[in-house]
């Protein structure tokens, strides 16, 4: 039971352990795709930073004025618009305008949008939307950049944005704004398609395959154990050569049944039988015969037994011992006598046992309810062993009973 309630607590564990291995890298795999849209929404807003850094250098480039390229109406500059002639009007771009921009060509042939926003724009449509305005407020507490999954409808993208801070070429025209160098004057936020791409099925499989592998091997071991402990039980317990139970297992069960019957008041037997004139047949016959004999005599004893309860073992060299729980003296004699019966009837020559010439057993009863005041079972053993000694005494072949003895 050890052996099965440890194989169990194993198992448990060993599934406990690839559970909470596929977990754990199932969610280092949904870290890592936040890492990588980290790095690409951080990587495009690089990008337009760097961008918008150029046109500040130069204060500003200017554009030939068309349809899609209108001067910029919130640009309060002096020569803003440039006529060069008839045909050519050049408008000055901020890095704000080109933002804007940049950000149409990349939502129309990526489908990527920039959105340069502030809680207190110049341009209407630079209003922070309510997640841009969130970012912001923490942008304006120190937080460096931010992120979130979205998805609208079946499209799934990364929302990022980091902080623009007012530089000295900002202030021509956010300074009426009351900005100062250095402050957070807004954001770029970037909206990129990403779906998670987590191979959740062959993940689950491989740790499916593994945790079953190891719970078989674990479940195989368990049971390969579970045999060898109770072969090796088994030899503790019964003896080699006759395959019945040993001294040991006798000491174990007259334990348990003694004390049985003395919490309920009930009669227990011991049948006490010796083969006879053993030594002679081992030197007639040799000891090779003398152990088929034994085992033949062992096997004749455990046969005569009827019930359940009743238990029979080898108690040393040639003797045997049996205990029969619940059992009157009387019954306890007649179950001897079938016993010294069915070996002499099995017909087991032993030219050197006179007068039957077969091998027979001497066999001596004792009953705890025949002795009062019992207390210790070695005293109902040692009656047993007295009335096996008058049996023999009396020309062997025949029952004793210890109440005959007193």
């Amino acid at each position: 039971m050890k052996i099965k309630r440890a194989t169990v607590l194993l198992s448990f564990l060993w599934i406990m352990i690839i559970a909470v291995s596929f977990f754990w890298n199932y969610r280092q795999l949904i870290q890592e795709q936040e890492r990588i849209a980290f790095e690409a929404g951080r990587s495009f807003f690089d990008q337009m930073i760097i961008t918008r850094q150029w046109n500040a250098i130069h204060g500003g480039v200017y554009v030939p004025v068309t349809e899609k390229t209108l001067p910029n109406p919130y640009l309060d500059v002096p020569m803003r618009d440039i006529i060069i002639n008839d045909t050519l009007i050049l408008t000055k771009i901020n890095p704000a305008f080109m933002t804007r921009q940049i950000s149409e060509i990349n939502n129309e042939e990526k489908n990527i949008q920039f959105h340069i926003t502030s809680l207190n724009p110049i341009r209407p449509e630079n209003k922070a939307t309510a997640r841009e305005a969130i970012f912001l407020k923490d942008f304006e507490k120190g937080i460096k950049e931010a992120g979130i999954f979205t998805k609208e409808g079946s499209a799934a993208s990364f929302f990022y944005m980091a902080p623009l801070k007012t530089g000295k070429s900002c202030l021509t025209c956010h300074a009426k704004q009351g900005y100062k160098e250095g402050d957070v004057r807004g954001g770029i936020s970037v909206t990129l398609p990403f779906a998670m791409k987590i191979p959740l099925l062959p993940l689950l499989s491989g740790y499916l395959l593994i945790g079953t592998v190891g719970l078989c091997g674990i479940i195989i071991l368990g049971v390969k154990l579970n045999r060898a402990y109770e072969i090796i039980k088994r030899q503790s317990l019964f003896d080699a050569l006759t395959k019945i139970p040993n001294r040991r297992s006798f000491s174990e069960t007259i334990v348990r049944e003694f004390n049985r019957s003395q919490r309920n008041q009930n009669p227990l037997s011991i049948i006490m039988g010796d083969i006879d004139n053993f030594k002679a047949y081992n030197d007639t016959y040799g000891h090779s015969n003398g152990d088929i004999c034994l085992n033949k005599v062992a096997q004749g004893i455990k046969d005569s037994l009827k019930r359940p309860g009743d238990f029979c073992a080898r108690y040393g060299g040639e003797e045997f011992i049996v205990i029969l729980p619940n059992t009157v003296s009387d019954g306890a004699i007649h179950v001897a006598e079938r016993i010294r019966l069915h070996i002499e009837e099995m017909g087991i020559i032993h030219e050197k046992s006179l007068p039957a010439r077969v091998v027979t057993l001497s066999l001596g009863v004792a009953t705890s309810k025949d002795t009062m005041g019992l207390v210790f079972y070695e005293k109902l053993i040692q009656y047993a062993d007295t009335a096996l000694y008058k049996a023999k005494d009396q020309g062997r072949n025949q029952v004793q009973s210890s109440t005959e003895v007193a």
